[in-house]
């Protein structure tokens, strides 16, 4: 069978070299992942010489794999202008299955400034987006959100929001199976005249377009774990900070937790007898089931994992990957981005109002 993507069938690039436990993590992750997805095939790009000993262990693994060699890696502290010259490197080979078409997409845990870098420049982004967003899954009291920009653009305007609420609006259909997702702009409060111009347009023009019935207004930090809305939408630098701060809550509250259970021994009975809500509490809010960041606008999947996750993370990180190409997701974004440059998309606002997202 070719490897190019053909029906179900189709391989993803994995940068088998990218990450804090690379390559055995990324090895055994594919291990995991081969069981799930028996008829997906992977391009592992990296050190054969390494790579290849380990996947002669992993039998499900090795069944659905082939390996491409690639000398080199790029660093946790590599500057992405030193990675552009770095052609041997094993995600910069990844990525280049993917220009090619050789593979629908790519995963890597590498460094995420090299990753975005050279998938825009390589892979490009799709027509109609100015630019690419980065998007991942978060817990909240009512299920599973979207959030995004995480940290791919620092500074917007109000076209980027109204085109990553576009890519929020089918990221949360494809990965959390949602009819009709409701999105909400963060902002510093609820009321319409709140915030700035750029916040502002782009409410103006999202309340006219084909997502009016979703769009629910402005939202604030506190309902990013209220679950306030399915999708929320924001610049890269302000998303950044809120997932950054949200990590370190979560695990504030796991040390804090540990530690009262630990201070005495009646804390230590009282332990054992919630002991089944909190193994609940930790696989509810385990890091792993949210692993797999996702590159929104290219033309191709890109999928960042978190450079520090084990085996199981990232088998999620490549189930998202799956997700993105099975479901076609690029084809949908096409698919929301004609809706809104759609003669009479933005009634009663003007062209400029109705599209902001179209060149």
């Amino acid at each position: 069978m070719s490897d190019r993507f053909t029906g179900e069938r189709f391989t993803l690039a994995i940068d088998a070299m990218g990450g804090d436990h690379a390559p055995e993590i990324v090895l055994h992750g594919l291990e995991i992942a081969a069981e799930r997805h028996p008829g997906a095939r992977f391009l592992v790009v990296g050190d054969e010489s390494r790579i290849a000993p380990m996947l002669r262990q992993l039998r499900r693994a090795a069944g659905i794999c082939t390996i491409r060699h690639a000398p080199d890696a790029i660093g946790n502290d590599m500057k992405p202008t030193a990675a552009l010259r770095l052609r041997g490197a094993s995600m910069r080979v990844a990525i280049d299955a993917v220009a090619s078409g050789e593979a629908a997409g790519v995963v890597s845990a590498g460094n995420t400034g090299a990753l975005l870098t050279l998938a825009k420049i390589v892979i490009k982004t799709l027509p109609g987006i100015d630019r690419p967003a980065m998007a991942a899954i978060a817990p909240s009291a009512r299920g599973d959100v979207v959030m995004l920009d995480l940290g791919a653009n620092v500074v917007c305007d109000a076209r980027n929001l109204v085109e990553f609420a576009v890519m929020g609006d089918v990221f949360a259909r494809t990965v959390l199976g949602l009819p009709a997702p409701s999105i909400g702009l963060l902002n510093v409060g609820s009321e319409e005249l709140k915030g700035d111009d750029r916040v502002r347009d782009a409410a103006e023009v999202l309340r006219a377009s084909p997502l009016a019935a979703q769009f629910r207004g402005f939202v604030e930090g506190h309902d990013l774990t209220a679950g306030t809305t399915d999708v929320i939408v924001t610049d890269g630098f302000t998303g950044n900070v809120a997932l950054k701060t949200a990590e370190g809550a979560l695990k504030l509250v796991g040390d804090l937790l540990r530690m009262v259970f630990r201070s005495s021994l009646t804390a230590r009975l009282a332990y054992l007898l919630a002991r089944p809500a909190l193994e609940r509490l930790r696989e509810w809010l385990d890091p792993r089931r949210y692993n797999g960041a996702v590159m929104l606008g290219l033309n191709g999947v890109v999928v960042k994992s978190h450079g520090g996750t084990d085996a199981e993370g990232f088998a999620h990180a490549i189930d998202v990957a799956m997700d993105m190409v099975v479901h076609r997701f690029n084809d949908r974004i096409r698919e929301g981005l004609a809706r809104l440059a759609a003669p009479g998309a933005g009634q009663g606002n003007g062209p400029d109002a109705r599209l902001a997202v179209v060149p």
